[in-house]
């Protein structure tokens, strides 16, 4: 593939819902102009149900959760054309894996439907190990009936610094800190936010001192003050996501802050559209919302200056230009992915 373009990035890799009729793992390839089109290439099957990924840094090895109630994590190749599968999909003692991060030497992931984060490590060559080395189980509840009684972990990342991994728990309102000890996450802080907005996943600002949560069970988004050093978050507020008060459940999604910190955008699946915060200092703007092109976005990645969208229902990834002043999102294109759940490039 060509690499081209303003970062020399090019390829990208769409994951979806295989039990909804998606693909599996989609491979596609930027424009060489440096455009935003994408051009899809092949799908690979090795894996039910991708709904998340995660490349290496050195852009070798692709990652992939398998959202089943099994639940695993698997390893691919991406020197050619085609990924390939590297070894046997390793189970994560955990169901629901929905989302994965890499740290310290370690896939961990996210498993919604135990609450729990696995480490699974990894080895020189990028493969994974036969099995975990050790899993966190979340504990605890919140308010909402029918979505939290009981943890539903739904993200893990690094944060900036490389020191800590956090964890985004919907069912518990809260965002745990960890760190890894003989290759188990171990809790280090659990935060609380605001019982019933349900977080889901967490954005940090390119400053490494504040993070956004977009909260799944209220269209809103809480901003943190984060501290590497002490490994801590700090709730500031609370913004809303939408200009006007919802039909029904809004169920954010995504979430992405712009390389130069000036923005925010989220995914709001009840409403079909993205919507544009300002940052300000400690706080965030609301700027508008536009319809994300199709239905259902589940995920939000941001690319060269570009956004795109994985839009669930509608089968489908759209792009779009970015106002440089406004931060408003524009409809460029789009590429039909049955069940697209996520989307990442490298």
């Amino acid at each position: 593939m060509s690499q081209d373009g303003r970062s020399g990035r090019r390829r990208a890799f769409i994951g979806s819902f295989t039990a909804a009729g998606g693909p599996g793992l989609v491979t596609a390839r930027l424009a060489p102009d440096g455009g935003a089109a994408l051009t899809l290439g092949t799908a690979v099957h090795d894996v039910p149900d991708p709904s998340y990924l995660a490349l290496s840094s050195d852009g070798r090895t692709l990652y992939a959760v398998s959202e089943t109630a099994e639940g695993t994590v698997a390893a691919f190749r991406i020197g050619g054309d085609r990924p390939e599968l590297a070894g046997p999909p390793v189970p994560v003692d955990g169901s629901g894996p929905t989302h994965l991060g890499l740290y310290d030497g370690h896939v961990l992931t996210a498993n919604y439907g135990s609450g729990s984060v696995t480490a699974v490590p990894v080895r020189p060559d990028g493969t994974l190990a036969a099995k975990p080395s050790g899993l966190l189980q979340h504990t605890g509840s919140g308010p909402h009936d029918r979505r939290q009684r009981g943890p539903h972990a739904h993200q893990v990342q690094a944060d900036p610094s490389g020191r800590w991994v956090v964890s985004v728990d919907l069912g518990t309102d809260s965002v745990r800190v960890c760190a890894l000890a003989d290759g188990a996450p171990v809790l280090h802080r659990e935060i609380a936010l605001r019982p019933g907005s349900g977080p889901r996943h967490l954005a940090f600002h390119p400053d490494g001192r504040h993070a956004y949560v977009v909260n799944e069970l209220t269209p809103t988004v809480t901003v943190c003050r984060w501290d590497a050093a002490g490994g801590s978050l700090k709730p500031l507020t609370e913004v809303s996501v939408l200009p006007g008060a919802p039909a029904g459940d809004a169920y954010p999604s995504g979430i992405v802050v712009a390389p130069d910190g000036r923005f925010v955008w989220t995914a709001v699946r009840g409403e079909d559209v993205l919507s544009v915060l300002a940052v300000t200092g400690d706080g965030l703007r609301l700027v508008g919302a536009v319809t994300c092109g199709g239905n259902w976005p589940r995920a939000l990645a941001e690319h060269d200056g570009f956004l795109y969208v994985a839009n669930e229902r509608s089968g489908d990834v759209t792009w779009f230009a970015v106002d440089e002043a406004t931060g408003l999102p524009r409809y460029d294109g789009s590429v039909p992915v049955p069940a697209a759940s996520c989307i990442v490039f490298g």
